[in-house]
């Protein structure tokens, strides 16, 4: 049942999630923040979105939108209440501090600095409120010789090795990844930071600041498999391919699967898929040493197998055989996947102002704490006056100033 919970800035209907009762400020933009704010907002926290003049979060203009609403924006932002501050005004200043002062978790991306010249560093923040998590999200660092660089996630790809671990092998070219994924792995580990430090002030430690770097989410992401052989510094390392070099989508007569054969009776049963069962009975192929040998004879042998068989044929062979397969899906037809409907992994709903629209659920599926679907993602300032009548203040009186919109 949902619950009333009195959050920053006010009353609002939250979910029985883990983090019901939790108090969140977000003053970040873009995704490496905002997205984390969001997830928290889908376990149950309450989370009041912070906007400055100007632009605010740049993704409320960036790609294809409705009715003013983009979908960049409406995917990272549910859950969540907006309120425009004019920080430079001293009214500004003081309802920030206001909604900062019973707040549990502050999370920002300005760069290295900027806030502490605005009077809310974390010093600062946390001499009005010492049991804040205060979490600053930054590309490089806080500090160093790049902390001062704009950056956006193509930047942390290059400077993280993650763009070279996509090079093609054909022209030497290093690939970008086409989504995200820096920004994206940052907000996940900013989100399990938070529910760590909330843990630990749980347990008695207080509040205290945590400091993310996209390089640093970015490099501790790709690490634990891609450097399986880098990581080995001695010179008499046996060294092999790492997992994922090998990995390429594999293409048949008529289009194209993902398929992966690591272990022997694997090996066996793609084989056997690919209507290739004489091949078992090569010695040049009868192990994982031999094939190794051999690699380019068996890749001549796989290529005649995979001309001359169709993607349903594989993948219902492969069903059989017990081979690790799957067609290759779109973003249309994703969520017409057989186990994707099953897991009802995406929902849709009418936005108010962008229509239909399609979002992923929260993944984790807490069956003590069981979360609920929240509320869309806010027009730019749609709470204001709420949140500051929540916060003991007169809306009208503070809108005839400059502090907020």
């Amino acid at each position: 049942m949902p619950v009333a919970a009195r959050g920053a800035g006010g009353p609002r209907v939250t979910s029985s999630g883990p983090l019901s009762g939790v108090k969140v400020v977000d003053m970040s933009v873009m995704i490496s923040g905002p997205l984390s704010a969001m997830m928290l907002a889908d376990q149950g926290a309450d989370v009041v979105k912070v906007e400055s003049p100007g632009i605010g979060d740049m993704m409320r203009f960036l790609g294809s939108s409705k009715g003013g609403m983009t979908g960049i924006f409406a995917l990272n932002n549910r859950g969540k209440r907006s309120i425009g501050i004019n920080l430079k005004s001293d009214r500004g200043g003081e309802i920030l501090r206001a909604l900062l002062s019973d707040a549990d978790v502050l999370i920002q991306n300005f760069r290295p600095g900027a806030l502490d010249k605005l009077g809310f560093g974390y010093e600062s923040v946390r001499a009005m409120n010492p049991g804040i998590v205060y979490v600053s999200i930054s590309g490089f660092g806080q500090d160093g010789p790049r902390s001062g660089q704009r950056v956006y996630d193509n930047i942390i790809q290059a400077a993280s090795g993650l763009a070279s671990v996509q090079t093609d092998r054909a022209t030497s070219r290093p690939q970008i990844f086409r989504t995200l994924v820096c920004d994206k792995v940052t907000s996940y580990t900013v989100a399990q930071a938070v529910t760590a430090a909330l843990f630990a002030r749980e347990r008695g430690a207080g509040g205290q600041h945590v400091e993310v770097a996209m390089l640093d989410a970015a490099i501790s992401f790709m690490w634990p498999d891609t450097a399986m052989d880098v990581a080995l510094l001695d010179d008499d390392v046996t060294r092999t391919p790492t997992i994922g070099e090998n990995y390429a989508a594999l293409e048949l007569r008529d289009g194209f699967v993902a398929v992966s054969a690591v272990s022997q009776p694997e090996f066996e049963g793609y084989m056997r898929a690919l209507n290739g069962s004489h091949l078992l009975d090569d010695p040049r192929f009868a192990d994982a040493g031999a094939r190794s040998v051999n690699v380019a004879d068996l890749r001549t042998e796989v290529k005649k197998l995979t001309d001359a068989i169709t993607v349903e044929e594989f993948l219902a062979n492969a069903l059989v055989h017990d081979v690790p397969a799957s067609s290759i899906n779109t973003l249309v037809s994703a969520p017409d996947e057989p186990q994707v409907v099953h897991n009802a992994s995406f929902f849709k709903r009418e936005h108010p102002v962008a229509g239909r629209i399609r979002e992923a659920r929260h993944a984790p599926r807490f069956h003590g704490t069981p979360t609920g679907v929240v509320s869309h993602a806010p027009m730019r300032g749609e709470h204001t006056d709420e949140i500051l009548a929540g916060l003991g203040l007169d809306p009208a009186e503070i809108r005839a100033t400059d502090a907020v919109f």
